[in-house]
């Protein structure tokens, strides 16, 4: 109100500018008089102009004024999920591929995006990072085989499914259903490349073969897929994982889906309390985009003759 007056003069003017009563004002004013302890105001004729501590407050007006503006625009591009920093943790497959897909799309995209931070972490580890504060999204994985993590407290959206295929040797002809799927009975008595026990992935294999009525012979541990690829190619032993975890398939080495078959479901977790954030929706809805874009890309799996 001090800023309106030292730029109108009057307080009816202030008034009209404020879409108040003249009255109003009056009492304002005369309330900021005894908060302050000074008079703000005094009469010269028809005029009302600023005492000195007047001025200096309406100084501060002015700069109080601006940042509210300043606020109110920033809270409206936090609305339209255009502004502020989201903090994303995901599993390695989906942060090589459609985070980072999502990443550059929100930066290089001609509609303004928030600013993203990515920390690589396991499906557990981004769940509990999730429910502490740590990060505000978790893109986590479940497999069709083993127990989903839980989720109290917070919202899921499923993002894709993917097939998980076995990678075998090209120069060995795994006995298929009449679909294709290789029979995972068959490789009882081979020897196995798998992930680190504690793993989801781990638990996965375990118990697509126990499913299948054998343990399997673990001759070679690798959490990364691509050494996995590349100790099926060398004839190691045979290897079951997600098809986009196969994006690049090394010379010599084959994937076919699996019976019995097994899946892997991708999905964007957040606090329930930020499920009306226009940027955790946009970001989301990028992800689902882009995930299913990348399963498109993802290296096939073969066909080969019913056997």
């Amino acid at each position: 109100m001090l800023s309106e007056l030292q730029r109108l003069g009057t307080i009816t003017a202030v008034a009209n500018e404020l879409h108040l009563t003249a009255p109003a004002v009056s009492m304002q004013l005369a309330a900021l008089e005894r908060e302050v302890g000074l008079a703000v105001t005094e009469r010269r004729g028809r005029r009302v102009v600023l005492t000195p501590a007047g001025e200096v407050l309406a100084h501060h007006g002015h700069d109080i004024a601006d940042l509210v503006s300043v606020a109110e625009m920033e809270i409206q591009t936090l609305r339209q999920g255009e502004s502020g920093t989201y903090r994303i943790a995901a599993f390695p497959t989906a942060a090589r591929s459609y985070v980072t897909d999502t990443w550059r799309e929100v930066r290089d995209g001609a509609q303004p995006g928030p600013a993203l931070r990515l920390t690589e972490l396991e499906p557990d580890a981004a769940v509990d990072a999730l429910v502490h504060g740590d990060v505000d999204l978790a893109v986590t994985h479940a497999y069709s085989n083993v127990p989903p993590l839980p989720s109290q407290g917070l919202f899921a959206t499923a993002l894709a499914t993917e097939e998980v295929v076995l990678a075998t040797a090209a120069s060995t002809m795994p006995t298929t259903t009449r679909s294709g799927a290789a029979r995972l009975a068959d490789q009882a008595h081979s020897d196995w490349v798998a992930p680190h026990d504690g793993l989801a992935c781990a638990e996965m294999v375990k118990r697509a073969c126990g499913a299948a009525g054998f343990q399997p012979s673990i001759v070679a541990e690798a959490t990364d897929f691509s050494v996995q690829l590349e100790l099926v190619a060398a004839g190691i032993g045979v290897a079951l994982m997600p098809r986009l975890a196969a994006r690049s398939v090394p010379e010599g080495v084959q994937l076919r889906p699996v019976h019995p078959a097994v899946e892997r479901h991708h999905f964007a977790l957040g606090r329930r309390s930020a499920g009306s954030d226009a940027g955790v929706r946009r970001i989301v809805e990028l992800l689902r985009h882009n995930a299913v874009r990348a399963l498109d890309r993802a290296a096939p799996a073969v066909s080969a003759e019913v056997g």
